[in-house]
């Protein structure tokens, strides 16, 4: 059941966002409010998707702890889910994104529309520090920019591996920085089209008040998530063991 569940959701899922492109054409020519808002639509009929169709049940946690204006989200990364999923809780949104994605036919528009910034992996040095300059400033002007510190997707319970580049962006842009713990992994693994049931939960955290020393800021950037992400990774897996017998072998670190 759970297979075929999960190849409904992938087929409905995928078919929603083709449907959604389409919609939105006429809307590129309109405010980037407007694309924001069909974003937020697509999020929200995901959401609903897993609930009804992959027994995946979702809960947000500490959503009263998001500072308003400017600001760094820095979340624990999984899975494919959070980079849609958090947009909902921010009026202006931000990804780093790689370049390749936004040369995608039509989608690709629509991100360049939302004013996205793109990476070019393997560009090097000077490529990086350009495209985290760029992000800080987008910041000064307003927007919430979510960040991923490890730099790619881990399986629960993986040794973390912060990336400096959230320091510095910090830094540069003199906002508060949110952290998010999540247990995503457990549910929408990576490199599977596999979807498990339970509830998902995503937590936003004490944020860090700007002008922290980049040690300190880091060490606590990172003690926050990890202990946070290890409390709830046990208890999804926890409910997992009980709903269906164990943890999916690609959600174990």
């Amino acid at each position: 059941m759970i297979f075929l569940r999960s190849l409904i959701f992938n087929v409905l899922f995928y078919l929603v966002l083709v449907v959604l492109c389409i919609i939105a054409l006429p809307a590129l020519l309109l405010p980037r409010g407007a694309m924001m808002a069909l974003e937020g639509a697509w999020a929200s009929i995901s959401l609903f998707l897993m609930r009804v169709v992959c027994n995946i049940k979702i809960e947000f946690r500490g959503v009263e702890k998001i500072p308003k204006g400017p600001l760094v989200i820095a979340s624990k990364h999984q899975s494919f889910w959070e980079t849609f999923a958090l947009v909902r809780f921010f009026d202006h949104p931000l990804f780093i994104l790689k370049r390749e994605l936004m040369m995608i036919p039509v989608f690709g528009w629509y991100l360049k529309k939302v004013g996205m910034i793109s990476v070019e992996r393997g560009g090097g040095p000077r490529s990086l520090i350009k495209t985290l300059k760029r992000a800080a400033a987008e910041v000064k002007l307003g927007r919430q920019l979510v960040i991923f510190p490890e730099g790619t997707r881990t399986a629960p319970g993986a040794v973390p591996n912060y990336k400096a580049g959230v320091a510095q962006i910090y830094a540069e842009s003199g906002v508060p920085c949110l952290p998010v713990a999540l247990n995503s992994g457990l549910f929408w693994p990576r490199r599977t089209f596999m979807r498990y049931p339970g509830t998902l939960v995503v937590e936003f955290l004490d944020p860090l008040p700007p002008g922290l020393p980049r040690d300190e800021f880091m060490t606590r950037l990172r003690d926050q998530i990890e202990t946070a992400t290890s409390r709830i990774v046990e208890a999804g897996r926890a409910e997992q063991a009980q709903l269906f017998g164990g943890v999916p072998s690609e959600a174990k670190g």
